[in-house]
């Protein structure tokens, strides 16, 4: 009988390093990160969300004259998605995108920018998994 309650509790052991392996390897939940491009009186604001396959950034778009907005994600420097508003002119509103980050870990950083009619870049912010944007593409 002692030997057969020291199977059990390796089997338990083994179970239990197994879990902490798993758990170790997903992804931690990330912080919001919350997004701000200005260029004159146009700009967009709102806040990017990362889950495990994808990153949701929504916002409120202000055009004066003609923009468009860009959002792209990465792992590393690995472009994972690319997605784009149409140009508007002179018109605000919602400007919402989902990007795939259909790699294990996801995406860890995107690049939200606004360029003017002709695609000129005008104004940008990396934002970053762990909850902060920084001003240009990095």
């Amino acid at each position: 009988m002692k030997s057969r309650t020291r199977k059990v509790g390796v089997a338990v052991t083994a179970a239990a390093s197994v879990a902490g392996v798993v758990f170790a390897a997903t992804p931690a939940t990330a912080a919001a990160a919350t997004v701000s491009i200005e260029y004159g009186a146009s700009y967009y604001k709102g806040t990017a969300n990362w889950s495990n396959r994808s990153v949701g950034v929504n916002g409120s778009f202000k055009a004066t004259g003609c923009r468009r907005v860009y959002a792209r994600a990465f792992a590393g420097s690995t472009t994972l998605d690319f997605k784009s508003s149409s140009t508007w002119c002179n018109r605000s509103g919602p400007a919402n995108f989902t990007l795939d980050a259909n790699v294990v870990g996801g995406s860890d950083n995107i690049w939200v920018y606004m360029t003017d009619e002709n695609q000129k870049y005008l104004a940008g912010q990396t934002c970053y998994r762990t909850g902060y944007c920084i001003d240009g593409l990095h």
